[in-house]
């Protein structure tokens, strides 16, 4: 489960998963909104005060306050479906 104030997995697993030529422009404004909200919440959130879950959250989707490209975007690239 997500932390308060951030994007839910499922949300931002579900907009991952679908390829972006699948996407009205409106959804794809809306996933690019979400995402650097989400963002810039992992950023202000200090890492102790994470629950363990959106520690691993933020991990697994790149939010880590690295600039890395997420395990998603990896896998979306070498799938070509970005």
């Amino acid at each position: 489960m997500s932390d308060n104030a951030r994007q839910g997995f499922g949300d931002k697993a579900s907009a991952a998963l679908k390829p972006d030529s699948q996407k009205s422009t409106t959804e794809q404004a809306g996933d690019s909104i979400k995402g650097n909200l989400d963002s810039a919440a992992s950023t202000f959130q200090p890492q102790g005060d994470k629950s363990s879950s959106q520690k691993a959250g933020d991990t697994l989707s790149g939010n880590s306050n690295e600039n890395n490209d997420s395990l998603v975007d990896k896998t979306k690239d070498t799938l070509g479906l970005n």
